[in-house]
C-alpha cells in the first residue's frame, strides 16, 4: 500500500457541520484516480476479503469503481446500491444514515440464500454498513464480510461486533490537527 501511504499527507481535510471529511482520490475521485493506486487497493482488497459469495454490492458511487475491479479480479458479479429507487419487483429499500448525511437508497437483484459481500470506498461512522447489512438479513441474504478501501473508523473492530460481520478495510487514516494521516 506504498503508494497510498505515501499520498495520505496530501489529502484536505474539509468541516461538513463538525465532521472531518477527508476529500481523496481513493474516496472522492478528487483531484483525480491514478489508476495504479486504484490497482493497488484492489489487490489489497482481494488479499484481505472473502470473496466466497455469490454477489459484491457497491454503494453509490465511490464504492462502485471498487467492486468493478474487485468483480473484474475475481470473476465475481457485482450490483449497485442505489440513491434512486425504480420501483422494480423485489427492490430493497435501505435508509442510511453517515456521520454528515441522510439518504433513501435501494438494492435490486439480491434474494434470499445469496451470499454478499459488500465493498465501499471508505468506513467511517459505520452508517452505511449497518444499513445494508441490516436490509439484507432482511431478504434471507447473507452478508460475508464487508471490505473498503479505507478505514476511517474510531474502531474498526467495534464496527464489526456491531453489525455482526468482518469489517476490513486496505488501509487505515485518521485525521489529526486538521490532517489525514496514516497512523502508527
Amino acid at each position: 500500500m506504498r503508494r497510498v501511504e505515501e499520498a495520505v499527507g496530501g489529502w484536505p481535510v474539509i468541516d461538513r457541520n463538525g465532521y472531518p471529511y477527508v476529500v481523496s482520490p481513493l474516496m472522492d475521485g478528487v483531484p483525480s484516480v491514478d489508476p495504479d493506486m486504484l490497482a493497488e487497493v484492489a489487490d489489497e482488497m482481494v488479499r484481505i476479503g472473502d470473496f466466497d459469495c455469490d454477489l459484491i454490492l457497491a454503494p453509490e458511487a465511490m464504492g462502485i469503481m471498487y467492486a468493478a475491479a474487485v468483480s473484474e479480479r475475481t470473476g465475481i458479479p457485482f450490483s449497485v446500491v442505489r440513491k434512486r429507487r425504480y420501483g422494480l419487483e423485489g427492490e430493497l429499500p435501505v435508509s442510511v444514515d453517515t456521520g454528515y448525511s441522510h439518504s433513501e437508497q435501494c438494492i435490486n437483484g439480491v434474494t434470499a440464500g445469496m451470499r454478499v459481500v459488500i465493498v465501499d470506498d471508505v468506513v467511517s461512522t459505520g452508517g452505511t454498513l449497518s444499513a445494508i447489512v441490516s436490509a439484507l438479513r432482511g431478504t434471507g441474504a447473507v452478508p460475508v464480510c464487508a471490505v473498503a478501501a479505507v478505514d476511517k473508523s474510531r474502531d474498526i473492530g467495534e464496527l464489526s461486533r456491531r453489525i455482526g460481520i468482518p469489517v476490513m478495510a486496505a488501509v487505515r487514516i485518521a485525521v489529526r490537527d486538521g490532517r489525514a494521516v496514516v497512523p502508527d
